[in-house]
């Protein structure tokens, strides 16, 4: 594939079009924004930054290796030497994990983060927090609908010109590059279709609409390819691998770099590789606490789920599970190949490489099938992996962290003064290096805004219009009011999350944790009234949030101050006011 920036005949030259020439004198002119610590004055290229981004990658289930899933996966009603027979298969089986590479190039010449969030469990609003470091509520992108702003012209127009990507190559002058899935309704017609290219990017290869492996149309710089089923010229992971590979051989070695690649895996139709088709043969779903039980004193949505499963439905999340490690042995593939390259290209050394989930994901918890939308922690929880320069290797961090953080920590590392920005989140580059005495955050928001259409689903006749995701028997994993906002916190005392529904139930959830990682026991009617209180009051004041006030101090914060009059004010309904009316 030819590999062409957006401004024709400069590619060589390496000048970015907004860049009307690449002398030193007006570098430090324009990037006067950009001049920190790495900065252009110290004589010192910036460093690059690659953003590696799968899609629908757990991390509770197994999503990375080594997780919580070598404890869990062995079958109930095992005991004796049966049972340690079973527990060593399983082991046997998990030391070939499908990103096994990425762990070692990534994770174990970096940092892994144990507690890394999203403030929404579901591609499009996610998506949306990384690039504009912003919460759901303040970038109005709240489902996978253009009506639900998924790359819809209000997003274009108010909220792309100023995500992270747009800075860096404005105001830091960074070559970027993007290739894979962007927004999932990114290319439909009454979104400009795929002639529009963000602001802020040098090189666009973008997906129309949602994760495929073959037979996909890609934006080349805003003009269409079509990509039909030769596995050697059109499997979109390699693609994006080739591609990748391809701009680090011919971009301009003048500026400093951002890459940003965006997997289809393990996103369904699960299509792996060919030579990765009869990989885990012997892998199952986890059978976790949580899992085909009934969630009791929980949401309708969870309620409505069918326990026990059905075998066909057992088989069903069983084989998803399996495909979709399939297809990161191709994601782990791209990671070599884009380590290795670096490497030979003397830039390893010099560039940050992020690895994360735009969400997580279930098979079969509290009888869900599979999906993503809900609160819980298999859903909000992701991988992130993260190595670059001054960071030591095999650091595990426990610190709180949210993919609204990307953001911020990408431009601090290219010296942006973050002041100067919107963004709700928060540079964790001094945990990279590993600062001292750092004061940081004790809670994050998760919210979400369901999706759903007002008709029956035909193949469910039974159901009430308003539900989506209803496969398979029947079992929805969203609907239109499945709206719902959540305090998660993490302090060295509690590990607490908070959660409201916004419908006509108000139904309100409480775990703790520590207790009960599973989720399985719903607390907010036995915890103390004063700390459900101050939660509820938390939630309030993060939903309002914006900028500067999305971090303040947790409910478990020493700085914290409670004013529980406040709950009783007009702020109250702030919460209320946020979501759109159709979807009441």
């Amino acid at each position: 594939m030819l590999l062409l920036p957006l401004a024709p005949g400069r590619f060589r030259q390496g000048s970015p079009r907004h860049l009307p020439s690449c002398s030193p004198a007006l570098l430090l002119l324009v990037l006067g924004g950009c001049l920190g610590v790495f900065g252009v004055a110290a004589g010192t290229r910036r460093p690059n930054v690659v953003l590696l981004l799968t899609d629908d990658q757990d991390e509770v289930l197994g999503g990375m290796p080594f997780s919580e899933y070598s404890t869990t996966n062995c079958q109930t009603g095992l005991q004796g030497e049966e049972l340690r027979q079973e527990h060593l298969r399983t082991y046997l089986e998990l030391s070939r994990t499908p990103l096994k590479k990425t762990k070692a190039l990534i994770g174990e010449m970096g940092m892994t983060f144990s507690s890394a969030y999203v403030p929404s469990a579901l591609c499009c609003p996610s998506r949306a927090s990384i690039l504009t470091g912003k919460y759901p509520h303040n970038h109005h992108v709240v489902n996978n609908t253009l009506e639900g702003n998924c790359s819809s012209k209000s997003w274009q127009k108010i909220q792309e010109p100023n995500t992270f990507p747009a800075i860096l190559r404005s105001m830091c002058g960074y070559q970027t590059f993007f290739a894979g899935k962007y927004l999932n309704e990114y290319g439909a017609p009454d979104a400009g279709g795929l002639e529009h290219v963000p602001l802020g990017w040098s090189y666009w290869y973008a997906l129309e609409k949602n994760s495929k492996y073959y037979n996909y149309t890609l934006s080349i710089n805003g003009k269409a390819r079509k990509h039909g089923e030769n596995y050697s010229v059109d499997y979109l992971t390699d693609v994006l691998a080739n591609v990748s590979l391809d701009f680090l051989d011919y971009k301009s070695n003048f500026e400093p770099f951002f890459m940003m690649i965006a997997t289809p895996a393990p996103h369904s139709p699960w299509t792996a590789a060919p030579q990765y088709q009869k990989a885990f043969q012997n892998v199952f779903a986890p059978r976790n606490k949580n899992f085909n039980i009934h969630g009791t004193n929980k949401h309708w949505l969870i309620r409505q789920a069918k326990t026990p499963m059905t075998n066909s439905s057992i088989q069903f999340l069983d084989n998803a599970f399996r495909k979709r490690w399939q297809t990161l042995l191709s994601v782990d593939d791209l990671v070599e190949k884009l380590v290795k390259r670096l490497e030979f290209t003397g830039e390893l050394n010099n560039t940050y490489i992020f690895y994360t989930s735009d969400n997580g994901y279930h098979t079969g918890q509290f009888s869900l099938p599979i999906d993503k939308r809900q609160l819980y922690e298999f859903d909000i929880k992701v991988p992130l992996l993260v190595r670059g320069p001054g960071i030591k290797p095999n650091q595990t961090s426990k610190m709180l962290v949210a993919n609204i953080d990307l953001g911020p920590t990408i431009l601090d590392i290219a010296g942006y003064d973050l002041n100067k920005t919107q963004m709700d989140g928060m540079s964790f580059l001094p945990i990279l290096r590993g600062a001292s005495n750092l004061t940081w955050r004790s809670d994050v928001l998760v919210e979400y805004q369901g999706e759903g259409r007002n008709v029956t689903d035909p193949t469910c006749p039974s159901l009430s219009p308003g539900v989506s995701q209803c496969f398979p028997d029947c079992v929805c994993e969203d609907a239109y009011n499945n709206t719902y906002a959540c305090v998660r916190t993490m302090s060295a005392l509690w590990n607490l999350q908070y959660c409201e529904f916004d419908d006509q139930e108000v139904f309100v959830e409480v775990y703790n944790l520590t207790a009960d990682p599973d989720q399985i026991t719903n607390i907010a009617k036995s915890i103390d009234p004063e700390l459900l209180g101050k939660m509820n009051y938390r939630l309030m004041m993060l939903q309002s949030c914006s900028g500067p006030t999305c971090r303040t101090p947790g409910v478990f914060d020493p700085r914290y101050r409670f004013d529980p009059r406040l709950m009783f004010s007009n702020r109250g309904s702030v919460r209320t006011r946020r979501f759109s009316k159709h979807l009441l």
